[in-house]
């Protein structure tokens, strides 16, 4: 099905070829700039919260899943509304004060004179500068059904060739103090809002914008309207189990892979490059063949599976140089948002797309606010003195039991018209 076939509020934004391309750099830009930066803070996050609190690496450990939980918690309320607004007033406005708020979280975090500054950075960006909800928006503006995890992928991509560049440049500028890395990153969000307001056309159709809601600004109201489309709602439950389930990687692997492997910042920057090295990889060359070829719903059950497995050996091996090798690979794992995401878009019109996406990044916020008192509660737990016994894996555990339950339901759902799965 092309374009030309779909009905009205199916069709991509009709834009001209440049303008198209330009916003898809700008798109795809921003989310490498917003990896990088998310990269490049991983590898020092604990020493900065040792440093400021005086505490150990548990310590930290649970401070740090907190901080965590700030953000997240921010985002989850606020996800809804950022998405409404983008239907009612176009994704360029979103967009821009999204990254202006991304560029204000480091800064702040840089600046840190008490751990109160951290919380109140991650707080400012959850609630206004979660990237991922407009840049979605705006690539479904741009896509047909047939495209669309292609396109999601192709963001999953700029997201893994940031992880490759964020965490070893991270671990490099660590030598040069634990603040350096959070100045970068705001730095390179900044440049980037002013280049996004000279190059970043509006995406979304004049005609597909829709009026604003204050009842379908916020989770619950967005649930609520969202349940009404056919067979959309089995679809969120997956999207929200997996998303807690990958979770552990952000939440817990700056913690997990000192206590687990005794890596310094420098290893732990290593892995997390070999890591957005597969998933750019994997994302910007075989999800779109797995799609075309076997559907959005194998491909995605292919991922979560993959993920388990590499979930288990975590937990079982406590070998530095297997860990590292299983980075090489973990990009697969990564086929599986995409296509869920995809199959998400595919059952929803194009005036309701920046809602979708409000409301996914708010299941993807509740995922990311339990997912550190979770696995970063586990994971000091059973590092600490109080354990009864010491079991680093714990978190990996959990998140490959959670990982089973979206892998059974994919199994299980109904693939939509037109989707091979």
């Amino acid at each position: 099905m092309n374009a030309k076939n779909l009905p009205n509020d199916r069709k991509p934004t009709m834009i001209a070829d440049r303008q198209r391309k330009s916003a898809m750099r700008f798109v795809l830009l921003t989310v490498f700039i917003y990896s990088v930066g998310f990269g490049i803070i991983m590898p020092v996050l604990p020493e900065l919260i040792q440093e400021l609190e005086d505490v150990s690496l548990s310590e930290a450990t649970m401070i740090g899943g907190f901080i965590s939980a700030s953000y997240a918690l921010f985002q989850f309320l606020m996800g809804p509304l950022v998405g409404n607004l983008g239907d009612r007033f176009g994704r360029r406005p979103v967009f821009l004060v999204s990254l202006l708020a991304f560029g204000i979280d480091f800064a702040l975090m840089g600046f840190a004179t008490s751990i109160v500054w951290l919380f109140i950075g991650r707080s400012i960006a959850g609630g206004l500068g979660a990237i991922f909800g407009p840049a979605n928006a705006a690539m479904a503006d741009m896509s047909s059904d047939e495209d669309r995890a292609k396109s999601f992928g192709l963001v999953g991509a700029a997201f893994g060739i940031g992880f490759i560049v964020g965490p070893a440049l991270g671990g490099f500028l660590g030598d040069f103090g634990t603040r350096i890395p959070f100045f970068v990153a705001g730095g390179l969000a900044f440049l980037n809002f002013i280049y996004g307001w000279f190059a970043f056309p509006e995406t979304m159709a004049p005609e597909q914008k829709r009026s604003f809601d204050w009842k379908r600004a916020n989770p619950l109201g967005a649930l609520l309207n969202l349940r009404k489309l056919p067979n959309l709602l089995g679809v969120a439950v997956i999207y929200f189990l997996w998303m807690l389930s990958s979770s552990i990687y952000p939440t817990s692997w700056s913690f997990f892979a000192p206590a687990q492997y005794g890596w310094d910042s420098k290893m732990v920057g290593l892995s997390l490059t070999c890591v957005g090295l597969s998933m750019a990889l994997v994302q910007a060359f075989l999800i779109g063949r797995f799609v075309t070829a076997v559907g959005e719903r194998k491909t995605a059950i292919f991922g979560i599976f993959v993920a388990i497995v590499i979930f288990a050996v975590y937990v079982l091996v406590d070998v530095g140089w297997v860990a590292l090798s299983l980075c090489l690979v973990v990009g697969l794992q990564g086929m599986a948002m995409p296509s869920i995401n995809a199959m998400m878009s595919r059952r929803t019109p194009s005036n309701m797309q920046g809602e979708l996406q409000g409301f996914n990044g708010s299941m993807a916020a509740l995922a990311a606010l339990i997912a550190p008192l979770l696995y970063n509660g586990s994971l000091s737990y059973f590092t600490s003195d109080a354990a009864p016994f010491r079991f680093v894996g714990a978190p990996f555990s959990i998140a490959a039991f959670i990982g089973l339950i979206p892998l059974v339901l994919l199994m299980t759902i109904k693939p939509a018209p037109d989707d091979k799965g």
